[in-house]
Parts: C-alpha cells; structure tokens; sequence
C-alpha cells in the first residue's frame, strides 16, 4: 500500500509555506512543487529540519514550456517519480498562480494574455487529471483550487488573471460533477488579500489600498488561507464543489468603509 501524501504548488513562499506547514503539523507526508530549483531544494531541507517524522520531497517544476503550451512531460515525470518512491497523492492543493500583475489593456501582448490563462487553468487541469488517475484507482481523494475572490470582484490591470480565476471556478465544478462516482471531491478556497513578502516589502501601499479595510477589521495570514484548504481536505467529508471565502467580508460590501481619520 503506498503511503498517503499531500501535493501543494508553489509552496517555496508566502501561502505556499503555511499550507505545507499546516498539513506537515498534521502528519501528512509532504510533497510541493516550485518554479526555482535552488530554492526548491532549500525549502525541502528546511521542511525535513522541521517535520523529521514525515516524507518531504520537492519538485523544481514549470507550469509552461511556452506561453502556449503546458509542459505536460514535466507533470507526467513528476508523478511517475512519485509513483516509483511509493507515495500516492491523496490531495492535491492547486496554489501555484500566475498573478498576472500590471497588465494593462491595450498595453499587454496576447501572448501574456495567454500566459496566464494556460498556467491558471490548462496547467492545473493536466496536474488535476494526473493526480485524479491515481486516486480513482486508491479508493478516492480531493482536489483543493486556492481561487480567489477577484473571480467575482474585479480590480485594475488584472484582466486575464480574474478571467482565469472565474474559468478555474467553472472547472472545478465541472471536475466535482465528473469525479464524484470515485469518490473524489474538488472544492476552492477564495482568499482576498493576503499578507504576503509583497505587503511587507510595500507598506506605503499596503497601507493605504481599499481592500484592506474589511468587515470584520483584519486581514487575512497564510495560515488563515491553510485552515481552509486543511478543511477541505481533512474534515469536509460530504462537500464537493463548493467554495469557501476568505477575505474578512470582502466580498459582502458594496464598497469598503475607509475611516476618515
């Protein structure tokens, strides 16, 4: 029988981290992907320093081998690699995103465009096939989306990056509907802004940007985002495609209500 583990993308920084941190804590066997192979292979020791009593392995991986064209060879030896080691990816947390940052209308190249549609949907659709293949033939498994809320709320210069968070919800549903029979449920976490290295290395911005002020008065951490995910995986028996929101109430108000002292 091969040893369960979780699968996390982009887990070298920022939310990434805590979602390895947070099913590591819980004794998941632990394996992630990211974009850099130095800091891949920097992380995986840090993660084994830290979790000693669990399997750590990291994959330097790129989500596109063009900006059209997913690199689905990279995927294929990634899993029969984790096949040979004897692990079998029970849930896999789909994190890793191009954000699509500063993209301008009229400015951006349709080939950026692309870019992010490919990474954020095709990539994660081919990740999803393969891992759902192997849990179709143990018994079942969940797939994580960490979405966002801008698939339902827009914000500037960010066109493609919100088309592809709204497609990404529409094939997680379609997944859940499709997977279902084994046994497999697909669900999306929907953070809204997160305390990142990007906050912290622009506080000026940070300090003064609209979402900032909600509802509830506090914004979201990395481990606020890796509860949610945890959930889905661990504890939501009978949901599947479904999405949790995480953004202090953001999405509820019409407009945020700035204090003006």
């Amino acid at each position: 029988m091969n040893k369960k583990a979780v699968l996390i993308t982009g887990a070298c920084i920022n939310t990434g981290v805590a979602i390895v941190e947070k099913f590591a804590s819980e004794g998941y066997n632990v394996i992630f992907t990211g974009r850099n192979s130095e800091k891949v292979h920097a992380k995986e020791n840090e993660y084994r320093k830290k979790f000693p009593s669990i399997t750590v392995i990291g994959y330097h991986i790129d989500s596109l081998t063009d900006e059209r064209t997913v690199d689905e060879e990279s995927v294929n030896k990634m899993f029969a690699d984790i096949d040979r080691r004897g692990l079998f990816v029970e849930t896999l947390v789909l994190n890793a995103a191009d954000q699509g940052l500063g993209q301008k209308i009229f400015e951006i190249s349709l080939a950026d465009f692309m870019k992010v549609l490919n990474t954020n949907i095709v990539w994660n659709y081919c990740l999803s096939e393969y891992a759902a293949k192997r849990m179709k033939d143990n018994g079942g498994g969940n797939i994580v989306f960490v979405n966002s809320n801008t698939a339902y709320r827009a914000i500037p210069d960010r066109i493609a990056y919100e088309a592809s968070k709204g497609g990404q919800l529409g094939m997680m549903r379609g997944l859940a509907l499709d997977l279902g029979k084994y046994n497999i449920r697909v669900n999306a976490v929907l953070p809204g802004m997160i305390k990142t290295d990007r906050w912290e290395k622009n506080p000026e911005f940070y300090a003064k940007v609209p979402s900032r002020y909600t509802p509830i008065g506090d914004v979201a951490v990395g481990e606020d985002i890796a509860d949610a995910v945890y959930y889905f995986a661990a504890h939501a028996r009978n949901t599947t495609g479904a999405e949790l929101v995480v953004d202090g109430g953001n999405t509820i108000q019409l407009y945020p209500i700035i204090p003006q002292n």
